[in-house]
């Protein structure tokens, strides 16, 4: 069914590697799989691996910049600028972007990144994270070929991808064309020439190839609508399934949105009513808990700037209730944990701090203000 990213350019040569990294990372190569196995240094991208077979040509190395941070306001303004000429809801930070209201920076997704693509460069099948939207545009010289397919058809290709032993999430995979129109599943494909935008829907499946030498710029969009806010907790609660980290905080976006956001598509609010709701029930437990086991709670309120929170084991979201242990014994080195993992470590919470950063009352509050804003199309 699938191309496990392994032998495809002008030349079939190499593929790069899942355009995932939190961090820019420059020149990031990937030679087949099977050379990879039998080469575990890194060669020359000039180097070539011996072929198998006399009549197949060689695979090539392809290096290409990918996850370049241009998130720095003052050195890229002028570029930075330009991009403020597009409609409110393709801009990097706009009232009505669920991502401008994390509160913290997220590379690559509420900031803008560069991949600089030669001839052949590949970006494997994948989901944006969390299922969110994405823009794309292509600055030239060369073209890029995209191919996409509805989120309607995603948990078909995980199946395939499971079938060929690839997981899904984190695997590397490129579809074969004539197996997906074998199991109806329709496929979009065009060509995104310089000067093209690439508007990417929630939860749309997509996989890019260069065809040319070419630059493009990427970030994420979270549009305030119950089809991207449903699809984001869906893949957020998946995630956690597969224990895979969601890199956007849900639960954290969702109380950001509810305290400065006047929704007034009805579906949207009741779902993030609904899910403010259960975190409010799940931080209440979890505090009855505590106090009556005797566990000290210390109130420690988020400052600005501040981010959400992971678990250093099993990376879920950790919102409000935070276990806390240090590294080492050291003074300043902290780890924040969940109520699993921490009870995990010590079943009592032996040498783990709990800090509360909201008061119960302040989430009730914000719970209770946080109510249906009429639109002035229904007044």
């Amino acid at each position: 069914m699938f191309s496990l990213c392994e032998g495809w350019s002008p030349g079939d040569g190499g593929v790069s590697l899942r355009e995932g990294l939190p961090d820019p990372v420059l020149s990031l190569g990937q030679e087949d799989k099977e050379s990879d196995e039998e080469e575990p240094e890194e060669p020359d991208s000039t180097t070539e691996a011996p072929p198998s077979n006399p009549d197949q040509k060689p695979h090539q190395i392809i290096k290409f910049g990918t996850n370049i941070d241009l998130s720095d306001a003052k050195r890229w303004k002028p570029q930075l600028q330009e991009l403020l000429k597009l409609p409110a809801f393709m801009r990097v930070t706009s009232t009505g972007n669920m991502l401008s209201h994390v509160g913290h920076t997220i590379l690559g997704m509420n900031t803008v990144q560069l991949y600089m693509k030669v001839p052949g460069s590949r970006t494997p099948g994948h989901q944006e994270n969390n299922n969110f939207c994405s823009v794309n545009i292509n600055i030239g010289p060369g073209d890029c070929e995209w191919f996409a397919v509805h989120e309607h058809y995603w948990k078909t290709i995980s199946a395939f991808c499971e079938r060929h032993n690839v997981d899904y999430l984190t695997g590397s995979w490129w579809p074969i064309l004539e197996d997906l129109y074998q199991s109806n599943i329709p496929v979009y494909r065009f060509i995104q020439r310089p000067g093209d935008l690439v508007w990417i829907n929630a939860g749309t499946v997509h996989w890019v190839q260069a065809t040319g030498w070419c630059n493009n710029i990427a970030w994420n969009v979270g549009p305030l609508t119950a089809y991207q806010y449903q699809l984001a907790l869906e893949r957020y609660e998946w995630n956690e399934i597969k224990n895979v980290k969601s890199i956007v905080p849900m639960i954290h976006v969702s109380w950001n949105v509810a305290r400065t956001v006047r929704i007034s598509d009805s579906d949207l609010y009741k779902m993030i009513k609904f899910c403010l709701l259960q975190s409010i029930k799940h931080c209440q437990v979890q505090r009855e808990s505590l106090v009556r086991s005797g566990k000290k709670i210390a109130y420690q309120g988020r400052v600005k700037d501040e981010p959400a929170y992971y678990c250093n084991e099993c990376d879920v979201e950790v919102f409000n209730i935070l276990f806390v242990t240090s590294e080492n014994g050291g003074k300043n080195t902290y780890l924040v944990h969940c109520e699993g993992c921490a009870r995990k470590r010590s079943a009592a919470l032996h040498s783990v701090v709990v800090l509360e950063q909201y008061k119960t009352e302040e989430l009730i509050h914000i719970y209770d203000s946080f109510t249906l804003a009429v639109s002035p199309s229904s007044r």
